[in-house]
């Protein structure tokens, strides 16, 4: 019996890295092995919280944002989001949203990460609010009704809580992660953000 080859993509969808890691992760996704099951998990970077992010936080995300458009071609940001939101250290929602998305329609699962990182970085609006979850919901054709209940039903923070709990359990805590699973065995893809082949490379070689 053929063993199953798992790739488990670990990200927020409002982790700025992930955001700059996306036209690599496209490419790489395109070029693996037909057989190759991707898992995509939400890692579930910052707590619920309806407080304004602090000053020094706010300081650490916008030079992050400064060393990606230095180091990563091609990733722009809407530095407007600063002056028009009150920014919230708050993630969850948002991986909630992805969550949601999921349990509506598979494929949806990657077009609201896409909405998100779209609407937080080029439209400058905020994520943490659930009024822009919404709106990525209407942008991307779900059922916003059933969207809103589900966002924060139970069923959905179980999924979360669990999401979270296996990407800790695979020592993904900082995103994005790539863990490719091979006969019960996790291996840890690193990151490259500029040549998606020299991550086939490693899998490649993992999975032989």
């Amino acid at each position: 019996m053929k063993s199953i080859l798992r790739l488990f993509y670990i990200h927020d969808p409002m982790c700025s890295w992930c955001y700059a890691f996306s036209q690599s992760w496209t490419a790489l996704q395109q070029d693996l092995p037909r057989d190759m099951e991707i898992v995509y998990l939400v890692g579930g970077l910052a707590p619920d919280t309806t407080e304004p992010m602090p000053l020094a936080t706010q300081k650490m995300v916008q030079q992050a944002w400064q060393r990606i458009e230095q180091t990563v071609p091609g990733v722009h940001f809407n530095w407007d989001f600063w002056s028009r939101n009150t920014p919230i250290r708050s993630t969850y929602p948002a991986c909630r949203a992805v969550l949601a998305a999921k349990k509506q329609r598979a494929e949806a699962e990657p077009e609201m990460i896409r909405a998100i990182q779209t609407a937080y970085y080029q439209q400058a609006k905020n994520p943490s609010l659930r009024e822009t979850l919404q709106a990525c919901a209407r942008e991307i054709g779900l059922n916003e009704a059933v969207f809103i209940e589900d966002l924060g039903s139970p069923a959905i923070e179980s999924e979360l809580q669990h999401q979270i709990q296996l990407a800790r359990s695979m020592d993904g805590y900082s995103y994005p992660s790539l863990r490719l699973v091979h006969n019960n065995t996790v291996f840890p893809v690193a990151i490259d953000y500029l040549d998606h082949r020299t991550m086939l490379s490693e899998i490649v070689v993992a999975q032989a």
